[in-house]
């Protein structure tokens, strides 16, 4: 695709491999405190390493917008999906139906971070006079994107909250999600924390802790710049071990968590728990101390010790935002069980248009009903929150 408007000084091209544009140039696009997940070092890591391609039905197509001098003045993280794994957001029960009208819902077009549910900019502009017109362009590329291709759908996956309305205004509907974040209420230290909890959520996470201290469990914290490929190697074990455990394979490849080492080690944090000297254990954080969040990746284990889960990918990340003074931690989509450990439900919002009319409807009359049942839902977890009633969260 390669688009002209004729009353515009910009023309739109989809690229098939990031390496296309320049890092400079890719991250000069990214708003204040973008954040890791979307610079060029991430996208282009997945890329290289063919986690994402077509053979993985991620296929890259993003979309760049560039003035009359052939420099990059916009850009969307784009893919055609030729399935829904790796999202966050489940849209499965819609390709039935979709299939059952006798269309194809795959492929579709997604803007998202790949295996990463994290809110974040989508629409990428410089900031300028003619960003809002820019902004305009792209989405209007997006859709044409889809019914010039003859594809079901576009989905913008967790967008900040600034480009909402602007796709509203685009006639993209917003779904509703639940996610579960600790804030850190400058916190001291661990014990300061889990003074702010009520008594049942403190003394079971005592509890817990305790488990995995008789088992004289031992944990190394390593920045990302101290990090060696033995850590990576260790680290990648556990990680696919989790996904063997659940019958399922690895979407990252060890070649990619090494190249993520090389490329961003000041925003990695690796956590190795041992046991003996024996490694054991392992969780990733990935950290954005400008905008101060950590964000809980991947954990894994080749021992089973009980709520060793609870204290490598969480307590003791906890312990580093605390020790970091670190504001927030995502901990990862889903998970009622993270309410226990001190984390608050949040409600992140992705936004969808179909190409169909009455397809659209239908859905638009579903996201009607789901999102009153999830606000319900979400104001169900808040009246079992496991801080004090007195705790002011920031």
């Amino acid at each position: 695709m390669q688009t002209e408007f004729n009353d515009t000084p910009y023309r739109l091209v989809l690229i098939d491999r990031l390496s296309q544009v320049s890092p400079e140039q890719w991250d000069a696009l990214l708003p204040a405190h973008a954040g890791p997940f979307l610079r060029h070092a991430f996208l282009s890591a997945l890329e290289e390493t063919e986690c994402v391609g077509a053979k993985t039905g991620w296929q890259i197509t993003h979309l760049i917008a560039k003035d009359q001098q052939d420099r990059l003045v916009g850009a969307i993280p784009l893919y055609l999906k030729q399935h829904s794994y790796g999202e966050f957001v489940f849209d499965w029960a819609w390709a039935e139906a979709y299939h059952q009208l006798g269309k194809s819902y795959y492929p579709k077009v997604l803007s998202a971070i790949p295996f990463t549910p994290v809110q974040g900019a989508r629409i990428l502009v410089k900031e300028g006079e003619h960003a809002k017109v820019i902004q305009e362009l792209l989405i209007t590329g997006l859709k044409s994107i889809a019914l010039e291709n003859d594809l079901s759908s576009v989905h913008i996956l967790f967008p900040s909250g600034n480009e909402i309305q602007l796709l509203v205004d685009h006639d993209f509907m917003l779904r509703d999600s639940v996610q579960f974040h600790w804030q850190n209420q400058a916190y001291k230290s661990f014990e300061q924390f889990l003074e702010a909890l009520n008594k049942k959520r403190r003394k079971n996470i005592r509890h817990e802790r305790a488990q995995v201290q008789q088992e004289l469990v031992e944990f190394q914290h390593i920045p990302g710049e101290q990090s060696t490929p033995e850590d990576w190697k260790f680290f990648y074990d556990c990680y696919a071990q989790t996904y063997l455990e659940h019958h399922s394979s690895p979407y990252l490849n060890p070649e990619f968590f090494l190249k993520l080492s090389k490329a961003m080690p000041n925003h990695l944090h690796l956590i190795i728990a041992s046991q003996g000297g024996n490694p054991i254990a392992s969780s990733l954080l990935v950290v954005d101390k400008a905008e101060s969040k950590a964000y809980g990746r991947y954990w894994g284990a080749l021992k089973y010790i009980p709520c060793l889960h609870f204290e490598t990918a969480y307590y003791q990340a906890l312990e580093y935002c605390i020790s970091e003074g670190i504001q927030t931690f995502e901990g990862g989509a889903q998970g009622e069980h993270k309410m226990a450990r001190g984390f608050m439900p949040q409600t992140l919002q992705s936004a969808h248009w179909l190409a169909n009319p009455q397809f659209s409807q239908a859905v638009k009359h579903f996201l009607t009903r789901e999102r009153a049942g999830m606000a319900a839902y979400v104001d169900e977890l808040a009246e079992h929150s496991p801080l004090k009633s007195n705790t002011v969260l920031a």
